[in-house]
């Protein structure tokens, strides 16, 4: 079961925290995994050298044009998964025009982009997956991160929108949206006792989830075992949303 074998899988955003457990997971599986970073080559380097077989790519999904240059990079790919994105923490009056624009760009724009551009490869082979990495806060919108909450409701969207359409095709699209993780971007906020205090409180389980917990459901929805679920949103938040 959870065969990946032979398959390439392109995850964005993978030198750490929740990309990096995914593509792990997917090559510890059989998949050939590219692993993508922003700007910094070596640091993409590093994290493919700790994940067999993988390749690193590089590309600014803040930039006109990404999509194609990293497709000039990977090829076609069998599985896509979109997990990079741009978050900024202020209140939402204080939200600059400049911010928005970089929120959602990375966050919606470029993974439209990078839908569109490998979506052609699975449409012609009758099989594809496609994984958006969405958030709690499609849920439960944090009061400081109001356009980051609103680009993952927007994604959420399109994974509907799209799954009904790629269906007959053996094309499955769906989203994972994780609560609160351990991973690099949340280590300063939970480093604060007090605020972790608050935070856990908040969620059913009692303590924050590791990276590895989504990875478990990506593999789920990347392999044949999944190929009967589309356009559906698996929640890993240890019940933070309820």
């Amino acid at each position: 079961m959870f065969d990946l074998t032979g398959k390439k899988a392109l995850i964005t955003g993978s030198t750490q925290g929740i990309g990096f457990a995914i593509a792990k997971c997917l090559a510890q599986n059989g998949a050939n995994v590219f692993v993508h970073g922003s700007k910094n080559m070596e640091k993409c380097k590093n994290a493919a050298a700790k994940i067999k077989g993988s390749k690193p790519v590089i590309g600014d999904l803040s930039q006109d044009g990404c999509a194609q240059k990293l497709y000039e990079q990977t090829g076609n790919v069998d599985i896509l998964i979109l997990n990079a994105s741009v978050q900024y923490r202020k209140p939402w009056n204080e939200i600059t025009g400049e911010e928005f624009d970089e929120q959602m760009r990375v966050n919606l724009k470029s993974s439209l982009e990078l839908i569109q551009i490998y979506e052609p490869y699975m449409l012609n082979q009758d099989w594809g997956r496609i994984v958006t990495i969405g958030s709690v806060q499609q849920y439960k919108p944090h009061k400081e991160m109001a356009i980051y909450a609103a680009s993952k409701a927007a994604l959420m969207s399109i994974v509907t929108n799209l799954a009904k359409q790629l269906a007959p095709y053996g094309i499955t699209v769906n989203n994972i949206a994780p609560g609160v993780i351990a991973t690099p971007r949340n280590d300063s906020a939970l480093a604060d006792a007090e605020y972790r205090k608050l935070i856990l409180g908040g969620i059913p389980a009692g303590n924050e989830g590791k990276a590895e917990d989504c990875a478990g459901a990506a593999l789920l929805l990347c392999s044949d075992e999944g190929r009967y679920i589309t356009g559906t949103d698996i929640i890993v938040d240890g019940g933070m949303h309820l």
